[in-house]
């Protein structure tokens, strides 16, 4: 399975206001992508803060067009160059140092008045990007935005994630800090999986994503916070593989992330208040409490945001509507698999998690993708860039292999015996002509 190029990963993470939405209404489009060219981003591979709206546009419709390939990066001969005249830009940014607060539009407007430029033929693109280069580029006001409550229409539309401080557990025999990681549905309050991790790293968050798609289905929207954990790519992979669109609240604004904040607190009001400590002796019996909790009350209270609905009764009563595994059932612990590269060693070995594993000794010195299990902690195999599978990989048995024949090189491979006049499989050989020579010689003087 090839993996998903980072590049279109993050472009695909911009987009998430835009791809998220079902239907725009007229001017909303240009509305959102005005909104998304003003907030500040880290993009792979740059030192650059900012992206504009044509950018982000191209993007959108790129999206619409092919999909996740069409976010995929093309290399461009004349990137960070402006196009415009050397007399303009020199205008340009004369008339941005004067006064730093001119607006593009201002700029476009005193170059046309002062004869640098002819109307309408100077764009405001062309400004921006000259702007960026010089680092003279300034983000208007932000217009304060609207937030209004709101409910998804049908189960599964929308889950949202995050993670929550939890006590000290005993783990593999040492007093550890644990946290707990959730997924829920927006318009039910169904928690599609919540369990007790040692971290909230990426892989904390994958192992509940694939329990709760394997019990409720797939989400059309996941909706996360900014964190590190949530950005990373394995992450994002396995998102877009399973066609779940990513989208990330911005810092400090974690809009629609109420309700499970609310659960949060019912958490901790209902079940950490009333947990004894005493009954646990590991992680293990933590979730099991967790899970028999969720399931025998939460579930099926009545909830106040559900008009005297239980969330599994509302949950329930969207079954129809449910998007599930269908045939990416079969396939989702490949999914789910990470892909680590690796330069395969001469002796046809590969190294992971400190360990060495052996692959088929053809692939001696190249590069390969190396999918493993990261939650079995097991490595399955190589495959190429493309995604095709190259063979297996087997932990190293360097005790086996003291006893094992090796394959050795033929020198008379695909050759034959020398005939006469030297030649060797039709080839002339220069030891056999002088071997005849002086051998056949004393014959031919009678000796």
């Amino acid at each position: 399975m090839k993996a998903v190029d980072p590049v279109a990963l993050f472009r695909l993470s911009v987009l998430g206001p835009l791809v998220s939405r079902d239907r725009l209404e007229r001017g909303e489009l240009q509305q959102i992508i005005r909104e998304l060219a003003g907030r500040e981003y880290a993009i792979p591979g740059s030192r650059r803060r900012w992206i504009g709206e044509k950018t982000i546009e191209a993007w959108y419709y790129a999206w619409r067009r092919d999909g996740i390939e069409g976010l995929m990066p093309k290399p461009r001969n004349d990137r960070g160059l402006s196009k415009l005249p050397r007399a303009v830009q020199e205008a340009v940014l004369a008339a941005k140092r004067d006064n730093p607060r001119r607006s593009i539009r201002q700029l476009q407007h005193l170059l046309e008045c002062a004869g640098t430029v002819a109307r309408d033929t100077l764009s405001r693109s062309a400004i921006h990007r000259l702007l960026q280069q010089h680092g003279l580029s300034r983000v208007a006001a932000p217009v304060p935005e609207e937030h209004r409550r709101f409910v998804a229409d049908f189960a599964n539309a929308i889950w949202y994630g995050d993670v929550m401080h939890g006590p000290t557990v005993t783990v593999k025999g040492r007093r550890r800090k644990v946290y707990l990681v959730s997924l829920m549905d927006d318009a039910s309050r169904l928690i599609a999986h919540s369990a007790f991790c040692t971290g909230e790293t990426a892989l904390d968050i994958e192992g509940v994503l694939k329990q709760a798609v394997l019990k409720r289905g797939l989400p059309r929207k996941l909706v996360v916070d900014n964190g590190a954990a949530y950005r990373a790519a394995t992450l994002q992979g396995i998102c877009a593989r399973l066609d779940i669109r990513l989208i990330y609240c911005r810092p400090y604004a974690p809009e629609g992330k109420g309700k499970l904040e609310r659960w949060h607190r019912t958490f901790r009001d209902h079940f950490l208040s009333e947990l004894e400590a005493s009954r646990l002796n590991d992680l293990n019996d933590l979730n099991a409490r967790v899970w028999a909790w969720i399931e025998q009350v939460y579930h099926r209270r009545p909830h106040g945001g559900l008009d005297g609905q239980t969330p599994l009764e509302r949950y329930q009563q969207d079954l129809p509507n449910i998007k599930t595994l269908g045939q990416k059932a079969a396939r989702l612990d490949e999914l789910f698999h990470h892909r680590e590269q690796r330069k395969v060693r001469r002796d046809g070995t590969v190294s992971y998690q400190g360990k060495d594993f052996e692959v088929p000794y053809e692939l001696s010195g190249k590069t390969v993708q190396l999918v493993v299990d990261p939650h079995g902690e097991t490595v399955i195999g190589v495959e190429n860039a493309e995604g095709k599978s190259l063979g297996a990989a087997t932990p190293l048995d360097a005790t086996a292999n003291a006893r094992r024949r090796r394959r050795r090189s033929d020198p008379n491979a695909g050759g034959s015996v020398a005939g006469p006049s030297g030649l060797a499989g039709g080839s002339l050989n220069g030891i056999e002509l002088a071997y005849e020579q002086y051998h056949d010689q004393p014959k031919r003087e009678g000796r």
